[in-house]
């Protein structure tokens, strides 16, 4: 009870993320928290039932972000590089990941978060169907590719796909080009 009411005093009984105050709690920050306010946000339900996975994110709620990046509290800080992490098909989150500072001990925490999730699961296409090494997949829009001058056009067959530690990522040849591609906006062939 004690963390709640220094979780409620320090966010002035507003979510940490989104300024909401409606159903509020306690989320202890993963993946080693000890219960202790440094260690948790205070956040609504619309926010824990999309960062807990049980509902789809929801990419606009996710702009309070561009502000909440910037809270002096370290667990607010991970929880939103976290975020971003997961929304960097977004431009404006990739925009926020390229501007957001992060202290070493408190990135490392961050990063923590995000290497376990990566490996809880399998890469999947824009469908849903579960990649592997060596499968063909096609681009389902036309994708600039950075620092190649080049657009890879929908329709484009990459084969032979290599995964990444990334499930949101998978590496592959275009144009003669290895490139990494992200697996949302492929379709397995």
């Amino acid at each position: 009870m004690a963390t709640e009411q220094a979780l409620k005093s320090r966010s002035n009984n507003q979510c940490e993320l989104c300024t909401s105050s409606s159903s509020l709690t306690v989320y202890s920050v993963p993946p080693t928290s000890d219960g202790s306010a440094q260690q948790c946000i205070y956040i609504c339900d619309t926010c824990l039932s999309q960062i807990s996975g049980e509902t789809a994110l929801d990419k606009n709620h996710w702009r309070c972000l561009n502000d909440s990046m910037w809270n002096q509290e370290p667990a607010v800080q991970v929880v939103s590089y976290r975020m971003l992490h997961k929304l960097s098909t977004e431009s404006w989150a990739q925009d926020a990941l390229d501007m957001i500072y992060l202290e070493d001990d408190v990135k490392t925490w961050a990063e923590q978060g995000i290497a376990a999730e990566r490996s809880n699961g399998p890469t999947r296409d824009s469908n849903g169907a579960e990649l592997q090494d060596g499968d063909n997949v096609t681009l389902i829009k036309d994708l600039k590719v950075k620092g190649a001058n080049f657009t890879a056009k929908q329709g484009t067959m990459v084969r032979g796909i290599s995964l990444t530690d990334n499930p949101e990522h998978i590496e592959g040849k275009v144009n003669g080009t290895r490139i990494v591609l992200i697996s949302a906006y492929l379709k397995k062939a």
